[in-house]
């Protein structure tokens, strides 16, 4: 069987050590008086008895003290100090004249007492016990033992007793009132603790009620601000402080738009707009010093007094704007590849019949000088045209990987060589190769990597005009999935702003003279081809960063065929220099 809880335990002491501390002060109060009282009265000066009582009083405390941390396993201890109790009061009404005593009263209080610590049973208890002892006092005095032990001690309290029949119906009404108290005592304690046990359980359910909502809230994934009417923050998720960087406690009672940012015309229009909110997205810093895009609503608290005060909504929407901005690359590039791949074709061989009679006519006619001049401009602006069809469809039509075991190391070393040794590299130009010590295995065609990083590093290049150092470097994922590598081009050249990023992988998006525009374009399939992704962090004046991260793959039987047979479908590196 399962002991007392802890809590009905710590009541338990609590309720005794109040009936302790109201003992002592009422033995001391009224004891004390009768004391005062006899010993001013003249001729008399016996008050042991009452010393005695209060001594006793004194003691017994002591030993409820020393006893008390013991009560909860041994229960017969309180109803000793509860029994002990109505022996006091007995004593002290024996003492002070029995029938005829005023302190007959006093045990109204070890009834109600008991009734406090142990509800209906207690005062019961200590009920019946005093009726018995005060009917045993009473009697003693009426057989004439009070006549023999008290008429030293009564002293002044030695009066004449009442008629039998008066004392009778004293000690009933005395008696009705004790049972009465008793009762009426333990039904109102009784009430009592049903009461405090229903509030305590109120208050468990309030509390685990509250618990819940708060982990509810702090489970959600998206920041939740709330603030009063003055708009200062009152509340703030473990969302919000992640996705903000400031702290709860650091926000707390500071105004919404210092932490946000956000214009003044959003108070006004949460004031006199509806009630169901506005939506803003923003830029926004972070404590932490990172820069992301928020997503935020914003409405009115309602409450049924009205409005209290506003609830802020909000999260990072940075990635999921990456997304969009993904995805409507794609489907441009896809609208590109298919435009591509149907007039390609349609153009490529009347421009080659163009081309083969103009050289045929350049060499049957006889030309001047400025005729000649002009007949090489159409054949050099026929073979730019021939370039560009090409790269449509080197852009355009599926390629299959003739994919083998490569060292990436290998593949940035020989990139790198080409770039030193070709028109784009100028003098003031510095190419940078960083590549760790050990093998930087991948599977995948090599024609295609090499792809990857010219066509990057070219366009580094001719963002330094004047000259500058181009860095190269491969290796592996140190975070996210395992075998991920990671092939990274910077440059110190003139940078992008973010709209210019965004749109840098669309088809004729380049911003340099030289090239087609579709070499970025070509790096953005290959990379999709591939499952992989690009990242781009940029500042004007400042540079470019590209970081492009391709997953691990395993060696397809289509692609082993390819490389058995030696087929490559992919563009060279000499044919893409102009990319």
């Amino acid at each position: 069987m399962s002991g007392p809880t802890p809590g009905v335990d710590t009541v338990l002491r609590h309720k005794l050590l109040w009936l302790m501390g109201l003992r002592v002060a009422a033995v001391t109060i009224l004891l004390g008086s009768g004391v005062l009282v006899q010993t001013n009265a003249p001729g008399a000066f016996p008050v042991n008895p009452f010393f005695f009582v209060i001594g006793l009083t004194y003691a017994l405390t002591v030993g409820y003290a020393l006893t008390l941390p013991y009560v909860e396993r041994h229960r017969w201890l309180v109803d000793f100090q509860l029994g002990a109790d109505a022996v006091i009061v007995s004593s002290v009404v024996f003492i002070t004249g029995g029938i005829v005593s005023y302190f007959a009263t006093l045990y109204v209080l070890p009834i109600v007492g008991a009734s406090v610590v142990q509800s209906r049973r207690g005062g019961l208890l200590v009920g019946v016990l005093g009726s018995v002892m005060y009917c045993g006092v009473v009697s003693s005095q009426y057989a004439g033992a009070f006549g023999l032990l008290g008429g030293s001690i009564a002293g002044p309290f030695a009066l004449a007793l009442p008629p039998v029949r008066i004392a009778l119906y004293s000690v009933s009404l005395n008696l009705i009132g004790f049972i009465g108290v008793a009762l009426l005592s333990g039904y109102l304690a009784e009430g009592l603790r049903r009461a405090d046990a229903r509030l305590e359980r109120a208050s468990t359910e309030l509390a685990d009620l509250q618990a819940f909502n708060q982990h509810v809230i702090d489970s959600m994934t998206s920041g939740l601000a709330t603030t009063d009417s003055e708009w200062r923050v009152l509340t703030f998720n473990r969302a919000a402080e992640a996705i903000t960087g400031h702290s709860a406690a650091a926000v707390k009672g500071r105004f919404i738009h210092d932490i946000f940012g956000l214009p003044q015309g959003l108070s006004r229009t949460l004031t006199e707009g509806p009630t169901d909110g506005i939506r803003h997205d923003f830029a926004f810093a972070t404590g932490d010093g990172r820069r992301v895009e928020l997503g935020l609503g914003a409405s009115p608290l309602i409450t049924p007094s009205g409005r209290e005060g506003y609830l802020f909504a909000f999260r990072d929407v940075t990635e999921s704007r990456k997304l969009a901005r993904d995805r409507r690359i794609q489907q441009r590039l896809a609208a590109v590849g298919e435009m591509a791949a149907g007039i390609a074709h349609e153009i490529r061989n009347p421009l080659a019949s163009m081309s083969g009679s103009i050289q045929i006519l350049r060499e049957d006619l006889p030309l001047d000088e400025e005729q000649t001049k002009l007949m090489d401009i159409v054949l050099k602006e026929s073979d730019r045209l021939n370039h560009t069809i090409k790269s449509f469809l080197a852009y355009a039509r599926p390629q299959r990987f003739a994919t083998e075991r490569l060292d990436l190391r290998r593949v940035v070393d020989d990139t790198a060589l080409l770039l030193r040794n070709s028109v784009e590299c100028r003098s003031g130009h510095e190419i940078d190769v960083a590549t760790p010590l050990g093998e930087v295995a991948y599977e995948a065609d090599e024609g295609q990597l090499k792809q990857i990083l010219w066509n990057l590093a070219t366009n580094g290049l001719r963002a330094m005009p004047d000259g500058g150092r181009l860095g190269m470097s491969v290796d592996i994922a140190k975070d996210g999935v395992e075998g991920t590598v990671v092939i990274g081009v910077e440059d110190e050249g003139v940078g992008m702003t973010q709209d210019d990023a965004d749109g840098m992988f669309q088809p004729f998006h380049g911003n340099f003279t030289k090239g087609s525009g579709l070499g970025l374009a070509i790096v953005h399939r290959i990379v999709s081809d591939h499952e992989g992704e690009i990242e781009v962090s940029s500042t004007p004046g400042t540079g470019t960063r590209v970081r492009v991260l391709l997953p691990p793959r395993r060696l397809r039987d289509d692609s082993v065929e390819a490389a058995r047979s030696g087929v490559s479908e992919t563009p060279d590196l000499v044919s893409g220099q102009g990319i």
